[in-house]
């Protein structure tokens, strides 16, 4: 039954947060990887970005494991 209402809260999180996360982070990450190849240093801010748009996945993923939130 724990498992079913941390599934129901990663649900919730998936909506709620997680595409606008995803959404955002990846509009700036196609912006700014190309850029990597000039400025190195901006590499550590792309990766970052990357998660970012990683987000719905991490949130899917724990959904379906029914993982808590901590």
């Amino acid at each position: 039954m724990a498992n079913l209402l941390w599934s129901i809260i990663w649900l919730i999180v998936l909506i709620v947060v997680g595409f606008w996360v995803a959404f955002f982070c990846a509009g700036w990450y196609v912006i700014i990887y190309p850029l990597t190849v000039c400025v190195p240093d901006i590499s550590v801010v792309s990766d970052f970005l990357l998660l970012g748009a990683q987000f719905t996945h991490y949130c899917a993923k724990s959904m379906m494991e029914g993982k808590s939130l901590f």
